[in-house]
């Protein structure tokens, strides 16, 4: 099982000019709580995400993905709890290093 491990940081100042590349994502939570499963679209694709509890204080929890007909999602995402997101994810190299930047809308 893959292991995710994310930080998060609130960007000051400028970085839509310093991407490469960009996609619009919608996500929608089927249960959130100790477990979570989300349906996502982003663009042309569809993933259903299984993620665990951190087994390590938040520094990286348990992270099942897998990709799901777009037709699929958009059906899942009448299930959702309220609360759908809407964002625009850039792209932003940085050295050997490319950083998410997520732009979120509502």
């Amino acid at each position: 099982m893959a292991q995710e491990i994310e930080r998060k940081f609130k960007v000051v100042g400028e970085y839509k000019e310093l991407a490469h590349n960009s996609m619009h994502l919608v996500q929608g939570y089927l249960a959130s709580g100790r477990l979570t499963v989300r349906v996502r679209i982003a663009d042309k694709g569809a993933w259903l995400t299984i993620k665990g509890a951190s087994p390590d204080g938040g520094l990286s929890r348990y992270e099942f993905e897998q990709e799901i007909p777009l037709e699929d999602a958009k059906e899942l995402m009448k299930l959702c709890e309220p609360g759908i997101i809407e964002k625009t994810r850039w792209l932003v190299r940085s050295g050997n290093h490319t950083f998410e930047v997520d732009e979120f809308f509502g």
